[in-house]
């Protein structure tokens, strides 16, 4: 007769775990993502109605008016500044990955769930890892979130959390940042490459990128800079972000014409890619424009770039002005011009603005014009816009060319 071994469940702090060292073949945990959810806040609605129906059962467990909250580890700003709330976040998770670290075999194996949209969340995830002795040694992105869920309608909500995957074992004392972004540089995008291949695709792609590159970083126990300097998550992340970017670029555009592109329209393709027509915080939009060499706070509120807040959107074509968009050469610009042309149905002024710009017989152009179509979703506005000027592609060259041939042949 086989034995059934009963599990043992016990209640305890994560950065106090009630057991030995060196006890577990392995630990796998899901902690708070950043300041996704205030769970404890959420708690509260169900706490009271357990304490009064199960609460005599069990004193111990509903002693307090409402949940516990001085120890959850959540990023909140109720009664903190939003640094002092990030750094009690990120010393509370070191802690318990430190913990998670003791109580390992050695050799043992630790898997960690995250998903966070922001930079900022995973900086600090990283750095409690890189604090913690634990050494990452592989990253899995999984599709875990439902497209449906009222948390992803009208927002740039991720899809997927990233399983990490760490040992306990040793590793190497110390990485010059010159040697491990050549590691970055020769990994991710081969990472990337299968990302690519599996459909991951978005906010969900820089998410996973990062992944494959806390597996180079996440060997050494210190990566230093030529001045001597300890090179933290928030430069390693901005070294991978520039990666992901160049290599999603080309993908989205399927060649080589990502050289000839100016950073204004790199910047506007790649957050359509990443986020949509989802407004998302400044700092999110700075890193991404960063990325590829644009300045935001020199760039919102004059073209398709808003601050609203403590946001960023980024226009379309439906919300912007003819007239503001006539005296700009910028790609972008003159595509929203065309397209708001092409949607009031004027032909002869669209076919002008093409061959005054430049753009009429410029195949970057209507690949951006494609790549753009091919990154929004089905029911957007601009997609149908795009959609609709690509159909007419080759017969609007053709009716140029015969106009410029016309027009040459009179000038003799």
């Amino acid at each position: 007769m086989k034995t059934i071994k009963i599990p043992t469940i016990t209640q305890s702090s994560a950065t106090e775990l009630p057991y030995p060292d060196n006890f577990f073949d392995a630990v796998f945990t899901d902690p708070p993502y950043y300041d996704n959810v205030p769970y404890s806040y959420l708690s509260d609605f169900f706490y009271v109605w357990l304490k009064r129906s199960i609460g005599d059962l069990y004193p111990e467990l509903f002693a307090t008016p409402l949940t516990p909250k001085s120890k959850e580890i959540v990023a909140y700003t109720h009664d903190k500044s939003w640094q002092e709330a990030k750094e009690i976040f990120e010393k509370n998770l070191k802690k318990a990955f430190e913990e998670i670290h003791r109580v390992l075999k050695p050799n043992g194996i630790a898997v960690i769930v995250y998903a966070h949209k922001s930079t900022e969340g995973w900086e600090t995830l990283i750095n409690s890892l890189l604090d913690s002795g634990l050494v990452i040694t592989a990253t899995w992105p999984i599709h875990t979130e439902m497209k449906l869920r009222l948390r992803a309608q009208d927002s740039a909500a991720l899809a997927s959390s990233l399983y990490i995957v760490c040992r306990k074992m040793e590793r190497k004392e110390v990485g010059l940042f010159k040697d491990v972004k050549k590691e970055i540089e020769e990994y991710v995008p081969k990472k990337l490459e299968n990302l690519w291949k599996d459909g991951i695709s978005g906010a969900d792609f820089f998410i996973a990128g990062i992944g494959s590159a806390i597996e180079v970083f996440g060997k050494y126990k210190m990566v230093m800079d030529n001045e001597g300097k300890e090179v933290r998550a928030d430069r390693l992340l901005e070294y991978v972000r520039e990666v992901i970017t160049n290599y999603a670029v080309k993908q989205i555009l399927h060649n080589g014409v990502a050289g000839s592109l100016s950073p204004l329209t790199k910047f506007y393709l790649l957050y359509r890619w990443t986020y949509g027509s989802s407004k998302v915080s400044f700092d999110e939009a700075r890193k991404l424009a960063q990325s590829v060499g644009v300045d935001i706070t020199r760039e919102w509120d004059k073209g398709f770039i808003i601050k609203d807040k403590e946001f960023i959107k980024v226009l379309g074509p439906k919300d912007r002005d003819l007239k503001d968009l006539e005296d700009s050469r910028e790609l972008i610009d003159v595509l929203h011009r065309v397209l708001l042309l092409w949607k009031k149905d004027r032909s002869e002024e669209m076919k002008k603005v093409l061959v005054e710009t430049g753009y009429a017989h410029d195949e970057v152009f209507y690949k951006v014009a494609q790549a753009i179509s091919e990154v929004l979703n089905p029911d957007d506005e601009e997609k149908r816009l795009l959609d609709g000027f690509l159909s007419r592609k080759e017969g609007l060259k053709q009716e140029i060319a015969k106009e410029e041939t016309k027009s040459s042949g009179r000038l003799f």
